[in-house]
């Protein structure tokens, strides 16, 4: 037999038309089957992948990569800034100012680590407002940036003003400070920073802190994120003692871990699916064996041989394959991009927040599709089909074809 009468009764037995209505039904189960594994499989990495870039491009991109600090106040920060941004990984380095802060309004009171930068800055946490958010902040010397969540525990808006309290570290009550701030703009970034962000000017923040004129540190972005423990090191080597580092895996590589944890459980899980569905190939196929006997057996006699007999199934499995990987790649991908929209629908509807950035790294649902994904999954379910069609295609290749037209007869 030629391929294409293989091909030829290979449709007839999966997409039958005509008669062989039992052998279509088990066919259309087993290509439903792995529609439905592979579609939520690439909805699941989608939403995987999403939590991974946001992590990546959204969090990352408004907190300092490396952290250099002195034992001492800088004071020549610019000088050592030149320094460090000379390095060919270091994008930019830009000082800080870190203190403790209360923030009282009314009877509400909120603690917070403030931040002071400079007003002119386009970097870390200023990179999150707008422009005319940045001008109003750098043109107010009591300027006071609140993330979103922060200010809603504390029931502030733009133009309120706030008590900012600096107590020392030996809690002497004559050297704590007060300052009256002003409530300039709101980070509204839909990450966990928006629940603790408190940004004032730099030289504010340096009296604030006692520093007076100094700065806590410089704060680097580097252009590797994933090198920046080595980069920390190797800095370090070149300053002089009295410094030392920190690093974003510090604070988030234990969120970032368990999101790349989770996402390696959760496709082992999906692909187990898959791999179900697949063994469910096996019984469908093994039952269109025993229904179609008859016409294997006449296929036989016609001159059909055993080779053309496990071509005819193992083509049927290829085309589950086939069938259910574009399918499913289809349905993930609409499904990956319903995924938001049907989200915030139903938080409108039943007046919930599933995901608070007071728990959650965002505070919405994000969805990344990556066709590297949707390749993968897809030609692994292609050939778990085929691999599933072997051992029924070899299981019709060895009827007795005498045996059954006889059994038949009787």
């Amino acid at each position: 037999m030629n391929r294409l009468e293989l091909l030829r009764i290979a449709m007839r037995y999966s997409f039958a038309y005509g008669r062989g209505y039992l052998s279509t039904f088990l066919s259309s189960l087993s290509t439903l089957g792995l529609v439905l594994a592979i579609a939520l499989l690439i909805a699941v990495l989608s939403v995987m992948n999403g939590f991974d870039k946001e992590m990546r491009e959204r969090i990352l991109a408004l907190v300092p990569h490396i952290t250099v600090y002195g034992q001492q106040p800088l004071r020549d920060w610019q000088t050592l800034a030149a320094e460090l941004q000379a390095h060919p990984d270091i994008r930019s380095a830009v000082p800080f100012v870190q203190f403790d802060a209360l923030f009282l309004r009314g009877s509400a009171i909120e603690t917070a680590v403030g931040v002071g930068l400079e007003a002119d800055g386009e970097q870390g946490l200023l990179a999150a407002l707008p422009a005319s958010q940045r001008a109003r902040f750098a043109a107010a010397g009591d300027g006071l940036l609140l993330g979103s969540g922060l200010a809603g525990r504390l029931g502030a808006d733009v133009g309120d003003t706030l008590t900012l309290i600096v107590p020392t570290a030996g809690g002497r009550e004559a050297a704590t400070r007060f300052a009256s701030v002003t409530v300039t703009g709101l980070l509204v970034t839909g990450t966990e920073l928006d629940e603790s962000a408190a940004v004032v000017h730099l030289a504010q923040a340096s009296q604030l802190a006692g520093l007076e004129g100094g700065v806590s540190g410089l704060q680097l972005q580097s252009r590797d994120l994933f090198g920046v423990s080595q980069l920390g090191w190797e800095l370090l080597g070149s300053l002089p003692a009295g410094y030392y580092t920190t690093n974003w895996m510090m604070s988030h590589g234990n969120l970032y871990a368990a999101i790349q944890l989770s996402r390696d459980l959760v496709s082992i899980l999906l692909f187990s699916i898959i791999a179900v569905a697949a063994f469910n190939v096996v019984s469908s196929l093994v039952l269109v064996v025993f229904d179609k006997q008859g016409d294997i057996a006449i296929l036989r006699t016609l001159g059909a041989s055993g080779g053309d007999i496990t071509w005819i199934f193992l083509l049927q499995g290829a085309m589950i394959g086939v069938v259910g990987a574009v399918l499913g790649a289809i349905c993930g991908v609409l499904l990956s991009l319903g995924i938001p929209p049907l989200v915030a629908a139903l938080e409108q509807l039943l007046g919930l927040h599933f995901l608070s950035t007071d728990v959650y790294p965002v505070s919405f649902l994000p969805v990344d599709i990556l066709l590297a994904d949707i390749a993968l999954v897809t030609a692994v379910a292609f050939a778990m089909c085929v691999l599933a069609a072997l051992y029924p295609a070899r299981r019709a290749a060895g009827l007795a074809p005498a045996l059954i037209l006889h059994q038949e007869r009787v």
